[in-house]
């Protein structure tokens, strides 16, 4: 098998070892004496809301209801799927975010919330608190992307902004809460999925005004204002762990990265090239985490440490994209372009990175791959590959090359994959 399709393949099987149809039937609890509500956010919710159906008894009730990305709905029988807007929420999300949290508020001791939770919960499932408009909401949020901040710290500021998220979706209903999670952060802590609408949450306002300090976040007046109504205690804060509430309820993680990479190092190893898993909590700025891996890959072909070729390097996490430039982004295709222009077209030396949610930032893509003769390919159709660089563009340099990988939609989301091959 050539190399491309040997990474493509790998990317594949990443993928599916997080497919919430085999993954979530495993986790279903037994049906309650009541009523079940199932409720969701991300873009996972149809594929998941879906696996419920296919394998809960027909004879118990069972109805809800999940927001997740457009083009990312499924057909379902007994859960209602609204599609809404992410990275960006919209009203669509707002509207379906406001009906979940009601149907909440009427369950008993006798029922069951059942929560399908997965990446991209955060924006799909916005509901502002009072005093604050969706407008506000997705200015914030335009902000709070554009400048690059970890998923952890936007998400503590969403869920301060929130009148559902940071477990208040848990606290406003009175049955047991079963919350089964797909993890697309690092840590797989259940208060960063999603913002955490079921899981307790250890920030405070005071954390989030900081959060948009830091990253000179240019924040709506109202939102600036909440904040700090919050931090004067005028808000009541985010349920907190310890809180008796949470007794009735469980955050279950059914799906991670390290999973995904575990399932591409047995596939490599089937190949017959030894897998070197390098984390799956990779973070940083995407460019400069290339640079870290471009130099570990030279030291490998340079001088066979600290592991001998062939092998490949494979990670995950979630890198983020400091923007700067208008370009079509992306930050496994910044990542890979960075790659590109450290290796310098360094022989025998292909690569890959995808999102496992088959969106690279906001295109169409999942990532893309490359290969030793990326750049001199470039070069040669005219193409620069710093000044794409230096424009957040990498999506048109591997768009040129023909190099894009593209899945659509892969309802599923446990963070980035890249892995490096070195012959």
């Amino acid at each position: 098998m050539d190399p491309r399709s040997l990474l493509v393949e790998s990317f594949h099987t990443a993928v599916r070892a997080a497919d919430p149809q085999k993954i979530l039937p495993p986790h279903l609890p037994q049906p309650p004496q009541g009523k079940t509500l199932v409720i969701g956010a991300g873009k996972g919710a149809a594929a998941m809301a879906l696996a419920v159906e296919q394998h809960w008894p027909s004879a118990a009730p069972l109805d809800g209801l999940v927001i997740t990305r457009y083009q990312h709905g499924l057909l379902t029988n007994r859960i209602k799927v609204i599609e809404a807007g992410h990275p960006v929420p919209d009203e669509s999300g707002e509207k379906a975010a406001q009906e979940i949290l009601r149907r909440a508020k009427t369950l008993g001791p006798n029922d069951l919330l059942l929560a399908l939770v997965s990446g991209g919960g955060s924006s799909l499932m916005s509901l502002p608190a009072a005093g604050i408009g969706m407008d506000q909401l997705k200015a914030t949020t335009k902000e709070l992307l554009r400048c690059g901040a970890p998923i952890q710290d936007m998400n503590t500021v969403r869920k301060h902004l929130s009148a559902i998220q940071g477990g208040r979706l848990a606290a406003a209903c009175k049955a047991p809460v079963l919350a089964l999670i797909v993890s697309d952060v690092t840590g797989d802590d259940p208060t960063h999925i999603g913002s955490g609408p079921c899981a307790p949450d250890p920030s405070t306002y005071q954390d989030a005004q900081d959060i948009i300090a830091r990253f000179g976040v240019k924040a709506p007046a109202s939102v600036v204002a909440h904040l700090q109504r919050g931090v004067r205690g005028e808000i009541a804060e985010t349920p907190k762990p310890g809180d008796k509430l949470f007794q009735r309820v469980e955050n279950r993680i059914i799906a991670t990265a390290q999973g995904s990479l575990q399932a591409a190092a047995a596939y490599f190893r089937a190949k017959g090239i030894a897998p070197v898993v390098l984390g799956d909590s990779v973070t940083g700025e995407a460019s400069e985490v290339a640079k870290v891996y471009a130099a570990l890959v030279r030291q490998i072909r340079s001088h066979g440490e600290p592991f001998k070729p062939p092998l490949v390097l494979i990670s995950g996490g979630e890198c983020t994209v400091t923007v700067r430039g208008n370009g079509r982004g992306g930050r496994c295709s910044e990542f890979l372009l960075s790659l590109a222009l450290e290796l310098d077209g360094m022989p025998d030396v292909h690569a890959i990175a995808g999102d496992t949610d088959g969106i690279d930032g906001s295109e169409d893509n999942a990532g893309a791959v490359l290969a030793p003769d990326s750049l001199a390919r470039a070069s040669k159709a005219g193409v620069s590959a710093k000044k794409l660089l230096a424009n957040n563009d990498g999506y048109s340099f591997f768009a040129g090359l023909g190099d894009l990988v593209v899945t659509g939609p892969t309802r599923t989301n446990v963070n980035d994959f890249r892995a490096i091959l070195v012959l």
